[in-house]
């Protein structure tokens, strides 16, 4: 069986779906590479032949002569109807964002499996590329915040006098917001955070921050998969007044907020923004769904209101080397659950195989997709 590796297309990403390290634990399949797909992530074409792998000139004849495709992004339509037909891809796909690619990917009768889908349980945490890539995410964000702040995270006693430690606030704490806190925290900053779930209160005062509870109940606030569900309106906007509060009284802000499937929850609002300290710092990671600041522009840096305001995309991919590394484990992991005797052999009564199938032979899986394609047939 063949896996074949293109090189990532969409702009500005440097990622590639496996690295050298893992090719031997695949020893059921033949790896095929398009010519420099590893060389942004800083993994050139040598070190993959050294492990065994083949390298293609170009993607039209690895996307034909592979019966497996792994990659990072969601192929463009173009893309998919390259894949030979009955192949399978794996990959980041959001179909529901991408339903022309989906059509072209059910036209070729491929297998497709959805790395965001990936079921919230235990077998499947060494498979969490959305949690492995957020970790990074994280990070990258306070180091962002700390880069554009006009002071020092940090409390220092000097002889000129104390210059108190840098307040940072982090709204949502999934997984990027519990790495941002902690990366904040060891820059020596003093950390609050707030979440709709109480349940992750634990988790952030485990890593030294203060948990912020805005004093109104809040029903079925998590979902089974453990993300934060959507709420009332009324509920919205008494909680942007307090954030509003706490993000006034604070130097920097992080927000991390989405729910699965629609556009981030606007948070913070512009007269939040308006309130803030003149060389306050927002990073929005929400960005790439909307926002949580209502202020910010994705992809961009602004200044409004004496607060500068980033809006990044796709940060896992400036830190290239270690989120391909990452990315490669939650993948091979993934195989390996599949790979029989270098065929793969699907047990759909798996939860772990079929909360990310989207879709088999052709036929679309996920109900979301299958819904959306049904009404854009009407």
């Amino acid at each position: 069986m063949i896996a074949g590796i293109p090189r990532e297309t969409t702009p500005g990403e440097k990622r590639v779906s496996l690295v050298p390290e893992n090719i031997s634990k695949l020893g059921g399949l033949q790896i095929t590479m398009e010519r420099g797909a590893g060389d942004a992530a800083g993994y050139p074409d040598s070190a993959y032949v050294e492990k065994g792998a083949r390298i293609s000139d170009d993607a039209r004849s690895l996307y034909g002569g592979a019966d497996l495709v792994l990659k990072v992004m969601p192929p463009t339509p173009s893309e998919a109807g390259l894949l030979k037909e009955g192949s399978t891809l794996i990959s980041f796909l959001y179909p529901l964002a991408n339903i022309e690619t989906v059509q072209k990917l059910t036209a070729r009768r491929t297998t497709v499996f959805a790395m965001e889908l990936m079921p919230r349980i235990s077998r499947a945490q060494s498979m969490d590329a959305l949690s492995s890539q957020a970790t990074l995410a994280g990070y990258k964000a306070v180091l962002i915040a700390a880069d554009s702040l006009p002071r020092l995270f940090p409390l220092l006693m000097t002889a000129a006098g104390t210059i108190p430690a840098a307040k940072v606030f982090v709204v949502g704490a999934g997984v990027a917001g519990l790495q941002a806190i902690a990366a904040a925290r060891r820059l020596g900053a003093i950390v609050e955070a707030y979440d709709v779930r109480p349940a992750v209160k634990e988790q952030v005062a485990s890593l030294g921050a203060r948990f912020v509870e805005l004093p109104v109940e809040t029903k079925e606030a998590q979902d089974a998969g453990g993300y934060a569900k959507a709420q009332s309106e009324e509920f919205y906007m008494k909680q942007q007044r307090f954030l509003a509060e706490r993000a006034q009284a604070s130097d920097v802000v992080i927000t991390t907020a989405l729910v699965p499937g629609q556009r981030a929850p606007q948070l913070i609002s512009g007269e939040a923004i308006r309130g803030m300290r003149p060389g306050s710092v927002v990073v929005d990671l929400a960005a790439e769904q909307g926002g949580n600041c209502a202020l910010t522009e994705p992809g961009k840096t602004v200044v409004k209101h004496g607060v500068t305001i980033h809006g990044p995309l796709n940060l896992p991919s400036t830190m290239a080397p270690q989120a391909s590394q990452l990315y490669s484990r939650n993948i091979t992991s993934f195989l390996l659950t599949m790979v029989k005797n270098g065929s793969l052999t699907l047990d759909l009564k798996d939860e772990l195989i079929r909360g990310p199938l989207v879709i088999q032979g052709g036929e679309v899986m996920h109900p979301p997709t299958k819904l959306a394609l049904e009404q854009g047939r009407r």
